[in-house]
């Protein structure tokens, strides 16, 4: 866009201090030059109208670059995108309305800093709504207020009330603006062996102990499967909807069910549990694991069933032959009624 014009040299190809020199060099237009370059533009689209309407005010996107210099951009590229801004303004501009073309072209070269600041201040959008961008431009002195006021609920409301957005607005920028973005791959030592990426945790498990944990799961599935083979109907019917079920069944309803009295089915679920205990005992067959807690990993609800069986029935209490479940019981097996 630069070169159609003749101002592609001041565009990153010189140095500062260079470009800075060179664009000094430009004689300032007088009131009556503009005005009569700028109709010349507007009427015959003259080329070299435009180049010198530009060139002659590229100092002053300097002005204006430097007063964002505190954002850490380099300040060439800053001065580039005003000159685009300024580009933009002198294609806009009507001199017909008694303005000098500078006082117009600062909101266009401002406008292009900005958007270039934001842009390229994260990876991740930070000013997308026009409270945002007031805000991100703001900060400084919402930061210097906040520290100079001590009420903390005052001052957000009354800068909120200044600025014309919510308390939230400022505290989300404040968060975003805290910290800028951070490579993993940046070096930590002068040495530039150790970068963030080697300081993450993995937590997962490593390929070992997640084929290690599949095996057992694979092999306590089969034993719980095999166990439940020596139940008979009713035994089975009950430990599934009263141990093994998220939503256990009441005594009373598995008796509705079953057409038993409650005694009967509490009977039958003591000694499904004692056949159950028997067959999964730790031992050649099991290889030991049903006492670990490998069993919280099988798709079968094993959990409770599982807790169930070590704990049955010392934690009850038996009267001539009946367990009566204690209160940890009572959580084991569900409802009672």
């Amino acid at each position: 866009m630069g070169k159609a014009f003749g101002i592609g040299k001041y565009n990153g190809l010189l140095s500062g201090e260079s470009y800075l020199r060179e664009i000094n060099q430009i004689p300032l237009l007088t009131p009556e030059e503009e005005f009569k370059l700028a109709a010349r533009y507007r009427k015959y689209n003259d080329r070299e109208a435009e180049q010198r309407l530009t060139t002659s005010n590229l100092r002053f996107v300097v002005k204006v670059a430097l007063e964002y210099k505190t954002y850490g951009i380099k300040l060439l590229d800053l001065i580039q995108e005003g000159n685009i801004g300024l580009m933009m303004a002198v294609r806009k501009f009507n001199p017909y309305k008694g303005n000098r073309l500078i006082s117009y072209a600062v909101w266009w070269i401002r406008a292009y800093i900005q958007n270039f600041i934001i842009k390229t201040w994260s990876l991740v959008k930070i000013g997308t709504t026009q409270a945002q961008k007031k805000l991100f431009y703001k900060i400084g002195k919402v930061r210097k207020a906040l520290e100079e006021n001590a009420e903390s609920e005052a001052k957000y409301e009354h800068l909120a009330s200044d600025l014309d957005v919510t308390q939230g607005d400022i505290i989300e920028m404040e968060q975003r603006m805290a910290a800028r973005d951070l490579s993993l791959d940046s070096p930590l030592d002068d040495d530039h062996e150790l970068t963030h990426l080697d300081l993450l945790q993995e937590s997962s498990l490593n390929q070992e102990e997640s084929f290690a944990l599949e095996e057992e799961k694979k092999i306590l599935e089969r034993e719980v499967l095999s166990a439940m083979k020596h139940l008979n109907g009713k035994e089975e019917y009950v430990i599934r909807n009263r141990v093994m079920s998220d939503s256990s069944l009441t005594l009373r309803e598995i008796g509705n069910h079953l057409k038993l009295s409650r005694e009967r089915v509490r009977q039958i679920e003591s000694e499904a549990l004692k056949k159950l205990r028997k067959e999964l005992r730790p031992g050649p067959r099991t290889g030991g694991l049903t006492g670990g807690m490998e069993h919280a990993y099988l798709r079968i609800p094993v959990p409770p069933l599982q807790e169930c069986l070590l704990t049955f029935p010392q934690d009850g209490i038996e009267i001539e032959g009946h367990i009566l479940p204690s209160e940890r019981s009572r959580t084991c097996f569900g409802p009672s009624v």
